[in-house]
């Protein structure tokens, strides 16, 4: 019986949805077979998983430390093979600009963006509004904030003493329309869905993980053509980024009655949320493949050298 390490947790702002990933995916896995451990994560991991001598940690941890590149070299370090991407695709996906360059190279349309220190952000209008001003290194939408049209200043939260984001900021041009995702399993595109969020605005922190904070419409009601394209596109972003395992591209289309029909990539999550109300789980059932499934094919790809 293999036995799997679930590292959850951590010290990052997205602790909490770390673990309500963690805690179902443990026990998942223990219904399909597995010995598990859960392993709350702190600054003790690596001391703690050479005792604990697991044949593979599973990574349910989300944001700095756990998905960007971080504890992927402590695992490297102590050779226990891990699920989701190694230690460079992390570290790449992880920092959003970075992350654009590589997939823009590989044909991926993208929206134009800046990068700059958030009080020079907060000073003037670094592009014309509508943007978005988003830290490059966080995920679940953590200091995210759109600056409509009808803004005469840029954010003046970016001035703040307590902003806990990082200093370092991309701004984005903002692409109005449907919100869409696409899953990425090992070198397969599966369905894409449509995020809609329960009360008409944005796919942030509430939408995210709420219950009932968003409508998934899996799958997504668009042309086929365009289904296909953001299909073929997740799969070669998670390819020129050199992503392992189980990724997320997600996306804006713009097909309003008088809209662009621009379609860009956004980002790809190489540690998608596996809460209740999480994404992936959604479209692989989809496909066809069950929770435990999912979950079982992760932890039998999970290698090191990644």
């Amino acid at each position: 019986m293999k036995h799997v390490a679930v590292l959850m947790g951590g010290w990052s702002s997205e602790r909490p949805v770390s673990l309500a990933s963690g805690e179902p995916c443990a026990a998942a896995l223990e219904e399909v077979g597995y010995r598990v451990t859960r392993v709350d994560v702190d600054r003790n991991v690596s001391a703690a998983l050479a005792e604990l001598k697991p044949d593979v940690a599973f990574n349910a941890l989300h944001g700095p430390f756990g998905e960007d590149g971080c504890v992927q070299g402590i695992l490297e370090y102590l050779g226990i093979p891990y699920t989701h991407s190694g230690v460079m695709a992390s570290a790449l996906a992880m920092d959003k600009e970075r992350a654009k360059t590589v997939v823009r190279r590989a044909g991926v349309p993208v929206a134009d963006a800046k990068v700059m220190h958030r009080l020079e952000a907060a000073k003037k209008h670094a592009m014309a509004p509508p943007y978005v001003v988003k830290p490059v290194n966080e995920g679940s939408s953590f200091g995210v904030l759109i600056v409509g049209e009808d803004r005469s200043n840029p954010p003046q939260e970016l001035y703040s003493d307590d902003w806990p984001y990082g200093d370092i900021v991309m701004v984005e041009r903002f692409v109005a329309g449907r919100e869409l995702t696409c899953a990425v399993v090992g070198d397969v595109a599966l369905g894409v869905t449509e995020i809609i969020a329960a009360d008409g605005g944005w796919y942030d922190y509430e939408a995210k993980y709420a219950e009932g904070g968003s409508k998934h419409v899996l799958p997504a009601q668009i042309l086929p053509n365009v289904y296909q394209k953001i299909q073929t596109l997740s799969l070669k972003a998670h390819q020129a980024i050199g992503c392992r395992g189980v990724t997320r591209s997600d996306f804006r289309f713009d097909d309003r009655v008088n809209g662009t029909g621009e379609l860009v990539w956004l980002e790809v999550n190489t540690q998608p949320g596996m809460t209740p109300t999480s994404l992936v789980p959604e479209i692989a059932e989809h496909a066809g493949h069950t929770f435990g499934e999912l979950l079982s094919w992760m932890v039998e790809d999970a290698t090191c050298n990644r």
